[in-house]
């Protein structure tokens, strides 16, 4: 699957993507809370030419370059290789607990901050995984946050749930699910069980 890259110096990625990260924080505070120590870029020809297939695609139906505009979103993993899997395979659907935003199993979730990844608060000395994955969000749509047995269906026309509210501080636990990006891809009437407009692009320990 193209994983690992290597076509890169290790120290000027990790540079990059603690960039990426420190210019992605909700919490100003997070600055020197967290350390980064190993970078590996993902390199998966086929993600990265269906992204820009899917850019084309919406382009071609009358997107704005707003809306086709490439930004980063970021998961977290306790264990590297579940991390490394979602590099490999890509990230599919149902492989979320929420479902505050929309059905899990028609959708992926992925979250809007880096330091806003787990509904736990991150305590001293735990270590995890992260991938940052490249996100066209395209016609998103904001809407109230669902956490009734039956979860929202993905909206004709959009593309991306967000919630209305945005993130409180009331807890990480609300943080975290108010930061989703609930992001479906469409075709034919049924959910793509990986939506293209997510693209794994740097792993990171």
């Amino acid at each position: 699957a193209g994983f690992p890259g290597e076509a890169e110096e290790p120290s000027s990625l990790l540079q990059r993507a603690v960039a990426v990260l420190h210019s992605s924080y909700l919490h100003s505070t997070s600055q020197g809370g967290f350390q980064y120590s190993q970078a590996i870029l993902v390199e998966n020809d086929l993600f990265l030419s269906e992204l820009k297939a899917f850019a084309r695609a919406k382009e071609a139906a009358g997107y704005s370059q707003e809306e086709l505009q490439e930004t980063f979103a970021f998961l977290l993993f306790d264990k590297e290789e579940e991390a490394k899997e979602v590099c490999q395979t890509g990230l599919r659907v149902n492989s979320s607990s929420i479902s505050t935003l929309g059905d899990p199993a028609k959708g992926v979730y992925i979250s809007k901050y880096a330091d806003c990844l787990h509904p736990r608060p991150w305590y001293h000395g735990k270590s995890g995984y992260i991938v940052i994955c490249k996100l066209i969000k395209g016609k998103v749509r904001a809407i109230a946050e669902d956490s009734t047995p039956t979860s929202t269906c993905p909206s004709p026309g959009y593309d991306c749930h967000v919630s209305k509210q945005g993130p409180t501080r009331s807890s990480p636990c609300r943080a975290f699910e108010q930061s989703q990006y609930y992001v479906y891809e469409v075709c034919g009437g049924s959910a793509a069980e990986r939506p293209r407009q997510v693209c794994p692009y740097i792993f990171l320990a």
